[in-house]
């Protein structure tokens, strides 16, 4: 091990690696292998493979990522290709860097009693879709999308470049409203948006955020199941400057996210500048414009011009 540290590595063969999901470690010598996990769950065969890594190429050890990746450190840089090969035993792959669409980010909604959504079956079909098939197409930025199942903001939806957040919208009937004095809504809701006045509930939809704890508890039955779906935020990030997601109007079905999804993929592969961040270029041109394009636009009838047009291909971030 000694004797391979000592080889140089020049700055080309680092950036060739590190669009492998291989990073420089600190040492100069090392480098830490990011294994992307497909909607933040591995088997426990895949779990046996990583620590293997850990054990075999590198130092021992396993860090957990903040957006549900694993880094494996100190592999020596002619391990490289055998690490790889191993991963691949158990379906494992390393990437997750670049200028590109990254690792999918998904909470653990699937098993949570807030969840709205099976967020990680939907982080698996992202992952397909839009991870694995546009790997390769250059995006002025890195694009990152996240999924939270309920409001609870646990991943930060509004942080990500693309945020899809689970929302079930009570449907209330205010015929039957008796006006309890301990109205069983008001106390549960915990934004304050439900409130009973003079005698009936009045609920300020601009407060609430469709949790949907609400459905099913009024004795009477004035709150029902109301719409499932999801709301969408653009243009979120977090880092040296930083960005609120802008909500997009209305709540959408999974099939119309994923339309959505990527026409703004696209969209921001055309319009945005390299360098520039999603949410700088709604900044720049304006999110009623850009919500306009994705909404009405034909930007799918040009799919195949925009991923064939040669853009983006310098790099290098303004953020």
């Amino acid at each position: 091990m000694g004797e391979k540290s000592k080889m140089k590595i020049t700055p080309e063969q680092r950036k060739v690696v590190k669009g492998q999901g291989f990073l420089s470690n600190n040492d100069g010598k090392h480098f830490s292998c990011r294994i992307i996990t497909e909607n933040g769950a591995l088997t426990v065969n895949q779990l046996k493979n990583v620590c293997e890594v850990a054990e075999k190429y590198g130092n021992g050890n396993i860090s957990l990522t903040t957006r549900l990746t694993i880094e494996v450190p100190g592999i020596e840089f002619n391990d490289i290709e055998n690490v790889k090969k191993h991963l691949s035993k158990d379906g494992l792959k390393s990437g997750g860097t670049g200028s590109r669409v990254r690792p999918i980010v998904p909470c653990k909604g699937t098993v949570c009693t807030f969840g709205l959504l099976d967020t990680q079956k939907l982080g698996s079909e992202l992952h397909k879709e839009f991870y694995n098939e546009y790997y390769d197409v250059k995006l002025p930025h890195k694009f990152k999308i996240g999924i939270g199942g309920c409001p609870n903001n646990c991943i930060k939806p509004s942080l990500n470049d693309f945020g899809l957040m689970g929302q079930h919208v009570p449907e209330y009937d205010e015929d039957i409203c008796s006006g309890c004095k301990k109205c069983a809504i008001e106390l549960i809701c915990k934004v304050g948006a439900a409130k009973v006045v003079d005698g009936k509930l009045v609920i300020d939809r601009e407060k609430c955020n469709n949790c949907g704890l609400c459905i099913d508890k009024c004795h009477f039955d004035a709150i029902e199941e109301g719409k499932r779906g999801l709301k969408i935020i653009l243009g979120g990030k977090w880092g040296k400057l930083s960005r609120p997601g802008t909500p997009m109007k209305n709540i959408y079905t999974i099939e119309e996210a994923k339309e959505i999804l990527e026409k703004t993929i696209l969209l921001y592969r055309e319009q945005g500048k390299t360098g520039e961040r999603f949410g700088d270029m709604i900044d720049r041109i304006g999110f009623d414009k850009i919500q306009d394009e994705l909404l009405n636009g034909d930007i799918l009838e040009r799919k195949e011009e925009i991923l064939n047009a040669e853009l983006h291909i310098t790099g290098g971030a303004t953020c």
